[in-house]
C-alpha cells in the first residue's frame, strides 16, 4: 500500500504522495507537475527509439490517485502536453476516455513552456487553462520556479531528483520534493521525463520518492 507523508508548509497540511503528486486536503485538490503527455510520440516522430505505452501508464496513475483521494479538483502545474504531437488521434482518444472517467472533476492547467508550444488542450476536455500564477491562499501555483512577491510558490519545470551516495560508491537517483520557504518544487509526474539533479539550499527540506514510500532526507 502506498504511504503518503503529511507535512506542514505555510500553515497548510500537504500530503506528499509516492507517485510524485501532492494532495491538499483543505482544497480537496490533487497537484501534479510536468505530465508531458505525448513526449514519447514526439521522439518517435524524430525516429528515436523510445518506449511505447507511456501515455496510458501516466493516465492510469492519475486514475489511481484520483480514485483513492477525495478530489474536487486536479491542478496541473504546467507541461500537460509535451508538443503538438500530443494532438494525434490516438493520444486524444486516450485523453477523452480519461476525462470521461472523471467528468465531474474540475481540472485546471497552469500553462508551462511546453504547453505554449503544444497549444491548449482541446475544449472538449473541459480543462481550464490559465497563465501563472494561480493564487490559492497561501500559495502561488506556478510552472516556473520563480519567487512571488506575496505568496509561497509551488512549482514544477525542474523535474528535481536527488543523488543518494553509498559508502561503496553506490549512487541512486530518486525523484524528490524540495520544500522551501519561497519556492518549492514538485517532481515530474510523467512516465518519460528524466530529472535534474538538485542541491538543497540552507533551510530547504528534501523528500525522496521511491517505490511506495516518501521519506525525508536524513529522516
Amino acid at each position: 500500500m502506498n504511504t503518503c507523508l503529511p507535512i506542514e508548509h505555510c500553515g497548510e497540511t500537504l500530503w506528499l504522495l509516492p507517485d510524485k503528486a501532492i494532495y491538499w486536503p483543505a482544497r480537496r485538490a490533487l497537484l501534479v507537475a510536468d505530465v508531458h503527455i505525448g513526449k514519447a510520440a514526439s521522439y518517435r516522430a524524430l525516429h528515436q527509439p523510445v518506449p511505447r505505452g507511456t501515455t496510458a501508464t501516466t493516465l492510469a496513475r492519475l486514475d489511481a490517485l484520483l480514485n483513492s483521494h477525495d478530489c474536487e479538483q486536479l491542478i496541473i502545474l504546467g507541461d500537460f502536453l509535451h508538443a503538438r504531437a500530443a494532438h494525434s488521434p490516438d493520444i486524444l482518444a486516450s485523453l477523452y476516455a480519461w476525462r470521461n472517467r472523471h467528468h465531474s472533476l474540475k481540472v485546471v492547467l497552469v500553462r508551462g513552456n511546453h504547453d505554449r508550444h503544444a497549444g491548449d488542450p482541446p475544449v472538449v476536455l473541459a480543462i481550464e487553462v490559465t497563465d501563472e500564477p494561480l493564487l490559492l491562499e497561501p500559495f502561488a501555483l506556478q510552472h516556473e520556479p520563480l519567487p512571488h512577491p506575496s505568496h509561497a510558490v509551488l512549482a514544477g519545470h525542474v523535474h528535481p531528483v536527488y543523488m543518494l551516495r553509498g559508502r561503496a560508491r553506490q549512487r541512486l537517483r530518486l525523484p524528490c520534493f524540495l520544500i522551501d520557504a519561497q519556492v518549492s518544487l514538485l517532481p515530474a509526474f510523467g512516465e518519460f521525463t528524466g530529472g535534474w539533479l538538485v542541491e538543497p539550499g540552507l533551510g530547504a527540506r528534501v523528500f525522496l520518492t521511491g517505490g511506495d514510500q516518501v521519506w525525508a532526507l536524513g529522516g
